[in-house]
């Protein structure tokens, strides 16, 4: 199959560029974006609600856009990492909210 008649292929497929199917998915990729982006941020200016809703949706949308027809990979791809990156954060979250140890202040020395 020639380079063209490749992009032809994904022109003209049921979740190709002329469709929600595909743009829906390619938007929602700056959601995992900016989970990504957020990874620096300090783990108490994480959000539980948001974080699971991330992760929720990146599971539940995993799931679905399975057994759909036409499969479309590209929203498979975006809600695995949507799910990973909620994943990583929650724990970033709950380790830093039970697990570690408190640091002894200046006023407590």
């Amino acid at each position: 199959m020639t380079g063209a008649s490749k992009l032809q292929a994904l022109w003209n497929h049921p979740a190709g560029p002329k469709t929600i199917h595909f743009w829906a998915p390619t938007f929602k990729w700056g959601i995992t974006v900016a989970n990504i982006a957020d990874f620096v941020k300090p783990p108490e200016k994480l959000s539980y609600p948001q974080q699971i809703a991330v992760t929720c949706t990146g599971i539940i949308w995993s799931r679905y856009s399975t057994v759909i027809t036409p499969k479309n990979w590209n929203l498979f791809s975006v809600n695995v990492a949507m799910a990973g990156t909620g994943i990583y954060q929650l724990s970033r979250k709950l380790r830093h909210d039970y697990f570690s140890e408190a640091e002894p202040s200046l006023a407590e020395e």
